[in-house]
């Protein structure tokens, strides 16, 4: 008999299992929920303390469809997603933010980075969309010069990268688009295979908003930085900067990363020879850095 009851009780579960199993299918085919899919490339991995959201935009408001994240490779955790019917057909924009994890606010964040409007269940997803950053920056330029203006001495001006323009009074070495609310530009020098911040900045007619490595003396009101002071751990200043690397960023705001972000516009080689207050040109690199994707229902 206990044997029996065994059974029974056996077959019982296993009926009860095969049972949950089923109507957990069966709401997967809920008439009231609908699926889209994203295929996007260029992503980066944000750490264990931010994630990926999208949203679907619904007469006026954002709706959420859910948070991802990305890998060291690029690959995303999730890319089909399940939402209200109703909203995914009637939704007429896909936008993408960077958000905290864990969020306590129901909201998007400013931190757009792609979007789309949506045309016969698809859409392409870019940086220049209104509803992101407004610009591909592949018009963006750069100009910069190495000099060291903040340690008050003409030696080791190899030391310091100055995005300024010195044959145009001096004037601004930069041309990029103003940047909408959740995202600020930053420059970088990358020494010794290492970056290093030279600060953020929202213009390029005046000051970056942090100067660490600079020498006591006050600077050109352009963004850049002299590597005179402070040096970060592995590295030493004053330095060399012929053969190094700078890089003009889009980070978003806040930034939890000591690191350039993935879109990184302009970069510039330093020559090997490269002299001091000579002004050389950057590279355009926005169109090899800029994610993209698509959206389709």
């Amino acid at each position: 008999m206990k044997h029996l009851k065994f059974l029974l009780g056996f077959t019982l579960m296993t009926s009860l299992f095969l049972t949950s199993c089923g109507d957990d299918d069966t709401n997967s085919n809920d008439p009231t929920t609908a699926s889209f899919s994203l295929n996007i490339e260029g992503l980066e991995d944000l750490g264990a303390d931010h994630t990926y959201e999208g949203w679907i935009i619904v007469d006026g408001n954002a709706i959420t469809t859910g948070t991802f994240t990305v890998d060291a490779n690029g690959s995303l955790s999730k890319t089909s997603f399940d939402v209200d019917a109703d909203d995914l057909a009637a939704a007429t924009t896909f936008v993408l933010t960077i958000e905290p994890s864990p969020d306590s606010d129901p909201a998007p964040s400013d931190i757009h980075i792609l979007a789309g409007d949506i045309a016969n269940d698809a859409a392409n997803l870019t940086v220049d969309h209104g509803a992101a950053l407004g610009s591909d920056f592949t018009n963006s330029t750069g100009t910069y010069i190495l000099a060291t203006p903040t340690d008050g001495m003409n030696n080791n001006e190899n030391s310091g990268v100055w995005w300024l323009d010195p044959t145009a009074g001096p004037g601004a070495g930069l041309e990029l688009p103003t940047l909408p609310a959740g995202w600020k530009y930053e420059g970088w020098a990358v020494i010794e295979g290492q970056p290093v911040s030279t600060g953020t900045f929202l213009s390029a007619s005046g000051e970056d908003a942090a100067a660490p490595f600079s020498g006591t003396m006050g600077g050109p009101p352009f963004p850049g930085e002299d590597f005179v002071d402070n040096a970060p751990d592995g590295l030493s200043f004053p330095t060399d900067l012929a053969g190094a690397t700078v890089v003009i960023s889009i980070e978003p705001s806040p930034d939890n990363s000591p690191n350039p972000f993935l879109l990184k516009p302009l970069v510039g080689m330093v020559e090997m020879g490269a002299t001091d207050h000579t002004p050389y040109q950057m590279t355009n690199n926005a169109a090899s850095t800029n994610p993209m994707g698509t959206f389709s229902r």
